[in-house]
């Protein structure tokens, strides 16, 4: 099932199952306890991202040809960092290059977003995407100067400005893709493809993330696992090259869809 958020012409907020058909459907209830999916077509409103996080966990250097690409070691453990949640960005909207808080070197990265529907503590790898709702698209969006010149060593500064963690445009429940570590990735900006892998090259796949990530802790349902980028950053370029206001950047993954964002600056 392919499931949007979107906001209808009086402004409230729902949910849609998409049909193969085209059409959509409305949803009752909670996506992340109980919901049904009425016989009601509707005519979707303005897309909002798919999710409304709880929290977000990303992971760094997950793939192996990214961490080549950066010089670094592969680590021995998942490297954990975290956005707000209301770094969150809806499909079409603005991603907003800082001035206020300036920065100069904002790149793309393509990732696989993963959203816990159950809480979870403690699981195993075997039994970890038991507590997974589904998948979508994201952009870890990232200021590369102040995540790594001006971010004292944490990486949360250049990772977490508004606009800063694109969702969309829809999420795909796992039933339609029983292993998230089989998709084609891409990056595509201005019309020409900056990265073009597959989450096979993860150095710790989606099992093993959740399994990490609950251990000792609770993930509670709404959580969004941004599990890494391969190879193809702008700041990895030779001269680096990072977003610019006018560009227009598409996440694009196998089986879920295009997540488009223009990119401005910040008024």
């Amino acid at each position: 099932m392919r499931i949007i958020r979107h906001q209808t012409t009086d402004g409230s907020i729902q949910y849609a199952a998409l049909q193969p058909n085209g059409t959509a459907r409305r949803i009752e209830g909670d996506i992340l306890s109980d919901f049904l999916v009425t016989d009601e077509t509707v005519t979707p409103g303005k897309l909002l991202a798919p999710i409304q996080p709880t929290a977000i966990l990303c992971i760094g250097l997950n793939y192996r040809k990214h961490a080549e690409e950066s010089n670094a070691a592969i680590p021995q453990y998942p490297v954990l960092f975290m956005k707000s949640p209301g770094a969150v960005q809806n499909p079409g909207d603005d991603i907003v290059l800082p001035r206020h808080l300036q920065s100069d070197e904002v790149d793309y990265e393509c990732e696989l977003a993963v959203v816990i529907g159950k809480a979870c503590r403690n699981v195993s790898k075997a039994n970890a995407l038991d507590y997974v709702l589904g998948y979508t698209c994201a952009n870890d969006v990232s200021a590369r100067d102040w995540q790594i010149k001006r971010g004292g060593g944490q990486w949360c500064r250049g990772k977490t400005f508004d606009t800063f963690a694109p969702l969309g445009p829809c999420l795909v429940l796992k039933d339609e893709i029983p292993d998230p570590n089989t998709l084609r990735i891409q990056t595509i900006l201005n019309g020409r493809s900056m990265q073009d892998w597959n989450t096979n090259d993860m150095i710790f796949d989606v099992p093993t993330l959740i399994e990490f990530l609950s251990g000792s802790t609770t993930l509670l349902p709404g959580t969004v696992i941004l599990t890494g980028t391969p190879q193809g950053v702008g700041a990895a370029m030779k001269p680096p090259g990072f977003l610019q206001p006018g560009d227009t950047v598409t996440i694009e993954i196998e089986k879920i869809g295009a997540l488009t964002n223009p990119v401005v600056a910040e008024a």
